[in-house]
């Protein structure tokens, strides 16, 4: 036996049971597709045998909200009394940012104070970038919020940013404290592991129908869910924060006889500052991700101008304020980053405190100096009260023109790719996947879950898939796989060879860095506006929607894979003679891999989370059920459609991690 074929034979021998398993599998399959008249309930899950989940969960809503009594109140007037409360932080943030005052002066006379001035305001943040980080901070800072006052998206920005100055506190708060419990209890950890998966998985639109049931309309109900979908982060990011303390900071707390609650607030979070820091960013970045999708339930503000400019297929003014939500964004995080870094830094250096509050906070009494003596000046200043409108800029018609012009010229080149495409990839894969049998699917999730990770994993998977089909969301699903699966697929051979050349040019590697960051900054709506323009509605207008959304993950999880293979092992490589493709695909590729399938993990993630998203052009898939389920004020639809999507992003989650720590084990890079 040659040296080649030995080595050949214990892998092979390794692999044989599952090849077999496999084989059986897919010959299964293939006997229940041909005979599914003798076996119907194999192939389509029959309705009668549907579990009205959805309907139970819409009557015990209803009941909550209508019948449901406490004693001394009713359970719609405990929500709507803690509505009630959060709308006072949220009417003085928005009066201080954008509407001003009403002062009765009696006999029926109001005096209206203006906001804060707009030049007072980015003359503050542009110092206090300059005092937490440097020159090149404050430049950026205040280049982004210039763009807000002259392209006419200040007062709605400010109607955003009130809404976020309430939110975040809020979520990270809770956040904290969820975080600090899942630290304290290993059982409280368990079990609300699986409910922050939930959280960041179910589309968001599910659990709006149930927010606008216990809080009504308006814009406490959009702070709510804003809420809701930004603290996951925090408080997985506070468990792990809280766990990564060196173990001798731990022990000097308890030699000083520290309380539970001292060793909490003395000891643990002071040492975990910079990385619970990380975790209030992704508060913010979250908060500022959901305002186009809160503006739905009467959040106002850039959302709201986003939204309307989606629904009158306006390209020029959705992309302004869509580039607005970017560049707030943009600002607000590079902000907080510094604010983290100066924290960490101002906490190391242990310096006297003067006595006087002048000399202890300079730069507040500045601020509050300036902002107090620019809203007086605008009394005598209307312009610096509010930017002139005949100074405001727009290049809203000339993005419409340029869309027109590339609709006028090139309508028939994108309808033959478009025709293309859907004949020959997309309609098949569609058919394809609907008339796979749904008992053979589940096996093969469960089969593939046990190959992985044994029979939990199995077990898991098994349990995920058949509650989509027990539901009577299995048709639906398989549209969602179908278009997410083909989302994927071309956003993975688009964005890996981008991957692999930024990490293999530093020039290059700048510019992708700075495009993928704007595009994962963008919001979701906005990638929708000249899709629909170029390509109409439908499935392939919401598949390159879904693909321009999910591309970032695909590029960056390849580039830091790449730049992550050992020096050593690539001039080992170049000395043995190879060429730089063979070090490519011999080494830099396989070492790769388990980094680039977490990115295409990722890329699923983010398609799943565009896919609802595209239901408003025209798909007829999970996304549109959570939407209908929305419009028609259903909880029972809603939850259970966005729960079926969360099951399948779980499903793809588990399956890849598995086998990414599994590549890893073998590459011994673990």
């Amino acid at each position: 036996m040659t040296g080649a074929a030995a080595s050949l034979a214990p892998m092979v021998a390794r692999r044989s049971p599952w090849l077999v398993a496999w084989a059986i599998a897919l010959a299964v399959t293939l006997a229940l597709w041909l005979g599914r008249d003798l076996l119907p309930w194999a192939v389509e899950y029959p309705r009668g045998w549907v579990v009205p989940l959805k309907g139970w969960i819409t009557a015990f809503m209803k009941w909550l909200i209508n019948d449901f009594d406490l004693g001394l109140f009713t359970f719609k007037e405990f929500t709507r009394s803690i509505a009630w409360v959060l709308e006072w932080p949220l009417w003085l943030a928005k009066a201080l940012l954008s509407a001003g005052f009403n002062i009765p002066l009696g006999d029926d006379t109001v005096l209206r104070t203006p906001p804060l001035s707009w030049i007072g305001l980015v003359a503050v943040v542009v110092m206090a970038a300059y005092r937490v980080k440097d020159r090149g901070l404050a430049i950026l800072i205040g280049v982004c919020f210039v763009y807000l006052v002259v392209f006419g998206q200040w007062e709605s920005a400010m109607i955003t940013l009130a809404s976020i100055v309430v939110a975040v506190p809020l979520g990270v708060v809770g956040g904290l404290a969820l975080g600090i419990q899942g630290y304290r209890s290993r059982r409280f950890e368990q079990a609300i592991t699986p409910v922050l998966d939930l959280m960041q998985t179910v589309p968001v639109f599910a659990y709006l129908v149930p927010v606008l049931f216990l809080f009504g309309f308006g814009p406490v109900a959009a702070m709510m869910a804003t809420i809701i979908y930004a603290m996951p982060p925090m408080v997985r990011v506070t468990m792990l924060a809280l766990r990564l303390v060196p173990a001798e900071i731990v022990e000097f707390g308890r030699m000083a006889g520290c309380s539970r609650r001292q060793m909490t607030w003395k000891v643990l979070i002071p040492a975990a500052r910079p990385t619970l820091m990380v975790g209030v960013n992704q508060v913010i970045m979250l908060s500022l991700n959901m305002v186009i999708i809160a503006s739905m339930i009467g959040a106002g503000g850039l959302g709201h101008d986003v939204l309307t400019s989606l629904r009158r297929l306006a390209i020029g003014e959705g992309l302004e304020a869509g580039v607005a939500i970017t560049l707030l964004a943009v600002a607000l995080d590079r902000l907080s980053q510094a604010f983290a870094r100066a924290a960490v830094d101002g906490g190391q250096r242990r310096e006297t405190t003067p006595s006087s509050i002048l000399r202890r906070h300079p730069a507040l009494i500045t601020a509050l100096v300036i902002l107090a003596g620019t809203s007086l000046l605008g009394f005598l200043v209307p312009a610096l009260r509010s930017y002139p409108d005949a100074a405001q800029l727009s290049t809203g018609p000339y993005l419409n023109a340029l869309v027109q012009w590339i609709n006028i010229n090139f309508f028939d080149e994108f309808e033959a790719v478009k025709t293309f495409l859907l004949l020959n990839l997309l309609i098949p894969f569609k058919r394809f996947l609907l008339q796979l049998p749904w008992t053979a699917v589940v096996a093969m999730v469960a089969l593939a879950g046990y190959q992985l990770g044994g029979i939990r994993l199995a077990l898991l998977t098994a349990a995920l898939s058949g509650f989509i089909a027990i539901t009577g969301q299995w048709e639906k699903a398989m549209i969602t796989i179908y278009l997410c699966g083909m989302s994927v697929f071309f956003a993975t051979i688009i964005g890996c060879p981008i991957g692999i050349w930024s990490a293999n040019n530093k020039r290059a590697h700048k510019v992708v860095v700075v495009v993928i960051d704007t595009l994962q900054t963008l919001p979701s709506f906005v990638y929708l506006i000249p899709v629909v323009m170029l390509f109409r509605v439908g499935d392939f207008a919401a598949m390159i929607a879904v693909v321009l959304y999910s591309l970032p993950p695909a590029i960056r999880y390849t580039d830091h894979g790449i730049r992550q293979v050992p020096p050593a092992l690539i001039e080992a490589a170049r000395t043995s003679g190879c060429t730089r493709r063979q070090i490519l695909w011999k080494v830099q590729l396989p070492l790769a891999l388990p980094e680039i399938m977490l990115g295409v993990n990722q890329t699923i993630m983010f398609a799943l989370s565009m896919l609802v998203i595209t239901a408003l052009v025209g798909t007829r898939d999970l996304g549109q059920e959570v939407y209908i389920a929305l419009t028609k004020a259903d909880t029972g639809r809603g939850l259970i459609a966005g729960i079926s999507v969360s099951f399948i992003a779980i499903t793809a989650d588990r399956l890849i991690a598995a086998w990414s720590r599994r590549r890893k084990q073998l590459l011994g890079l673990d």
